[in-house]
């Protein structure tokens, strides 16, 4: 067993202004997520100079802010009796210090921050969509750190020797890092695909497709080894959760968005 490092979650203390860890992952992953786009803008996308990365980025901040919160609230805020929160409190919406972020709902507020920045640009979507979403998994991954710094989110209890115990768990029990699980699979090794993935010219919608089958791919089966949420539990078959629900319309669109993609005869030259 690894024994958890017993990380402060306040990173900076100014009086009575408290800096957190998981807040700086979010900055950290946006200047990160920014940086790797105005590389490729200058490479490979002429219209997404670092003037036009900044303002896409305020979109995509929006998105993954707004999006995450109302995702969370319709998602996963329920009550003891599986009763939305939000429909007895409407405004338990903005209480963003209670906590509660969800990344599917995130996905939600990005795709339609993206269509609103394609049309404020007079561009296509999918030509939006396939530059950015390559750096996307930098985010994923400090976010997931940002939660292995919270100790939340853990996994399933188990023997194998990486199992951890985290402060946060009531039953004191050895259990798998799966927010580690995730920053390496969903963060690193996406990152990495992506970015190989999206360096030749591939047909529009191919690179946000792939992104899409392989983000569920990682996710559905972190899910098997992470505790599901206490409100919500297992929904169905002893072992299906809510990540595993909402990562199924990402596998169908992820699959059809690459069938299309290499299913067109190809333009002839003209």
């Amino acid at each position: 067993m690894i024994k958890y490092p017993h990380i402060d979650p306040v990173a900076v203390t100014l009086g009575p202004l408290k800096v957190h860890w998981y807040g700086l992952m979010y900055l950290l992953g946006f200047w990160a997520g920014w940086w790797l786009g105005v590389r490729r803008g200058r490479r490979d996308f002429t219209p997404f100079s670092s003037q036009a990365m900044s303002d896409l980025l305020f979109f995509i901040v929006l998105g993954v802010i707004l999006g995450g919160r109302v995702g969370y609230t319709f998602f996963y805020n329920v009550d003891a009796t599986g009763h939305l929160i939000f429909l007895r409190d409407p405004l338990v919406i903005f209480r963003i210090w209670e906590g509660g972020m969800s990344f599917h709902g995130g996905l939600i507020g990005v795709l339609i921050a993206l269509g609103w920045y394609a049309r404020s640009r007079k561009l296509s979507f999918f030509y939006v969509a396939d530059f950015i979403v390559p750096v996307v998994p930098v985010g994923l991954l400090t976010g997931r750190i940002g939660n292995f710094i919270n100790a939340e989110l853990w996994g399933a209890p188990t023997t194998l020797p990486w199992a951890m115990i985290f402060p946060t768990d009531p039953l004191g029990l050895p259990r798998h890092p799966s927010m580690l699980y995730e920053a390496f699979l969903e963060g690193f090794v996406l990152l990495c695909v992506m970015l190989w993935f999206s360096r030749k010219p591939r047909p529009p919608m191919a690179v946000s497709g792939l992104f899409l089958l392989l983000y569920g791919i990682f996710r559905w089966a972190v899910e098997f080894v992470r505790t599901p949420d206490t409100q919500l539990g297992y929904l169905a078959f002893g072992w299906l959760t809510m990540g595993q629900v909402l990562c199924i319309p990402m596998l169908v669109a992820g699959a059809l968005m690459l069938a299309l993609a290499y299913g067109r005869p190809p333009r002839r030259p003209t």
